[in-house]
């Protein structure tokens, strides 16, 4: 039953790589056994990548670049194409705008923000969740999140800002150890030029404002000048392109902001609670 959902369900990039794949194995007059022992899999997952039994993963895209794609690049780049179709259907028209952005400004109040997870706290988070995905899934789910990733690399460079509340710092997804790790991959990502991190701490309402009170919030910035807000709650994701919203989205960030502690005060808590001596 699975095979044949998975034959139904199977995106263009998917039928895309599955296409060329077997033509190309044919062209090479390798047979499915063959194939596999190049890649490293039985003639079975050749076959099953082939007929979109089973989904193609990002591994054997990368492998069938090396074995088939002759320097083209073809598989290359269809393992970006796959990434997105493998995405949560409410993230996926939004990915590629987050790719291409010339300044991000987030903020996150629940769990820290998929930009900046580890590979183990996404998992735990994934696979924690309702309703419960299989462990292909949250592969995939943790592959793709973990591409997004070359963002922080890409030229030209991305400005990003992270405000991150204070109660995430604390709650511990998956295990301590997975807690420890991901707060010290918090303070490495506050050293980079192009992102700047704040904390957001528990005391801050006690002034009687409190600016954060609306939960998540994601502004970008596109390379047309333009800005957008992504929002995303209980499974459900919202667009707003309204030019007076998304100012008033940007003066609540900015709110934020005044209330969160300095740069160099955030990365002292974050350190302290990983428990870095310093």
């Amino acid at each position: 039953m699975a095979r044949a959902e998975n034959k139904e369900s199977a995106g263009p990039a998917a039928r895309m790589a599955a296409s060329f794949a077997k033509r190309m194995r044919l062209k090479k007059g390798l047979t499915q056994e063959q194939l596999g022992r190049m890649l490293g899999y039985t003639g079975a997952a050749v076959s099953a990548m082939e007929t979109l039994a089973q989904p193609v993963s990002d591994e054997m895209l990368e492998k069938l670049e090396g074995a088939l794609g002759d320097g083209v690049g073809v598989f290359e780049d269809l393992r970006e194409w796959v990434r997105l179709e493998k995405l949560p259907e409410i993230f996926r028209e939004y990915a590629p705008m987050e790719q291409k952005a010339v300044s991000l400004w987030l903020y996150a109040n629940h769990v820290f923000h998929g930009l900046f997870q580890t590979e183990a706290y996404a998992r735990a988070l994934i696979a924690g969740g309702y309703p419960e995905p299989t462990p292909e899934r949250v592969e995939e789910l943790v592959v793709g999140r973990m591409a997004r990733k070359q963002l922080f690399d890409r030229k030209p460079t991305c400005e990003i800002e992270l405000i991150v509340d204070e109660s995430v710092l604390r709650r511990p997804i998956g295990s301590d150890e997975i807690m420890r790790r991901q707060l010290l991959h918090l303070a490495e990502c506050a050293r980079r030029r192009n992102v700047n991190l704040q904390v957001l701490p528990l005391r801050a309402a006690l002034n009687g404002v409190y600016a954060g009170d609306r939960g998540t919030l994601e502004i970008a910035e596109t390379p047309d000048n333009g800005t957008l807000t992504y929002l995303e709650i209980q499974g459900e994701s919202l667009f707003v392109t309204d030019r007076t919203k998304v100012r008033t989205h940007l003066q609540r960030y900015a709110k934020i902001r005044t209330q969160a502690l300095d740069p160099r005060e955030s990365l002292g808590l974050i350190e302290q609670l990983s428990g870095v001596q310093r």
